[in-house]
């Protein structure tokens, strides 16, 4: 796959779950992928598994660098990086004419304003967040929404193919970023919905499975009858890699954006509060998919 950016080097802060996998695929698309983590001891046993990788400050990354790809938790996270750590931020040492390529789950609004103070010092910033989870970050085939100005859009795009097989670009900076979040709403409120037919179906007498079949092969069928509730929820695994934090986030983040946007959410609101309730009893690091048990115990 042929890059239009400079050089084959690309920073990459963030080797979770998410990152290290889409690290890895970079470095098979002959991408040289400099790391960093939260830690130096996390970032040496992250990169260690990505081939031909090394660690590096962000110093390193802002030399080496002419992409750096952030794939962090949230915003706040986020501004800590580009402007707070080490013992400065990664935008005090960037060069002008680099892009920064967020592909956290942000905040549009807060997209829109690190755009201004990146574009300040002569740095583009583009937003592509992800959907797929860890399954499809693994095979190189996440789906990839892209918000930014066209030059810096152009200059990653290949590199973002190299990751996904889905591109979209969905408008100026912060687009990207509203859709995901607008995307993680819809797929909350289907698992919700999944997970209360199957309650539902099991107290009449139901079997679990039959259940999630033939929602797979009617018109209820979705994302969540499809791919979480026969494995990871009737089989009480409740590991698919996605905190329930995470997406009480992005639906946080959604619902924020309607009010912004004056747009009525009665059904959104009432998913919300299904979802602050799962994060009040389990904790923000329980898997997304153990919503499941705070239906079970109403």
């Amino acid at each position: 796959m042929n890059s239009t950016v400079g050089n084959r080097n690309v920073g990459f802060v963030g080797l979770g779950k998410m990152g290290l996998p889409m690290a890895r695929q970079l470095a098979a698309n002959g991408y040289t992928v400099l790391g960093r983590d939260y830690s130096d001891e996390a970032t040496r046993k992250a990169v260690a598994e990505i081939p031909g990788a090394r660690a590096a400050s962000y110093e390193e990354l802002g030399r080496e660098c002419e992409v750096v790809i952030l794939m962090l938790p949230d915003s706040s996270v986020v501004q800590a990086a580009l402007f707070g750590q080490e013992p400065a931020g990664l935008a005090n040492f960037v060069k002008p004419g680099s892009v920064i390529v967020d592909m956290s789950s942000s905040d549009p609004s807060v997209t829109r304003k690190l755009g201004e103070q990146l574009g300040a010092k002569g740095i583009g910033l583009v937003d592509a967040p992800v959907s797929g989870g860890v399954k499809r970050a693994v095979s190189g085939a996440l789906s990839i929404m892209v918000g930014g100005d066209a030059a810096p859009v152009a200059r990653v795009r290949d590199m973002l193919g190299a990751m996904g097989t889905t591109i979209t670009e969905t408008g100026p900076l912060g687009s990207a970023h509203a859709m995901k979040a607008l995307n993680n709403y819809v797929s909350a409120a289907g698992l919700v919905a999944a997970c209360e037919a199957l309650r539902i179906g099991e107290a009449f007498g139901l079997e679990p499975e039959k259940i999630v079949a033939i929602l797979n092969s009617s018109t209820g069928k979705n994302n969540s009858t499809e791919n979480k509730l026969s494995q990871f929820i009737v089989s009480r695994k409740f590991d698919s890699g996605f905190s329930l934090g995470l997406m009480k986030k992005d639906l946080s983040i959604a619902m924020g954006l309607a009010r912004e946007m004056k747009a009525p959410t009665a059904i959104g609101d009432s998913v919300l509060d299904a979802w602050r309730v799962a994060e009040e009893r389990l904790g923000k690091g329980a898997d997304h998919t153990e919503i499941y048990r705070i239906l079970e115990d109403r």
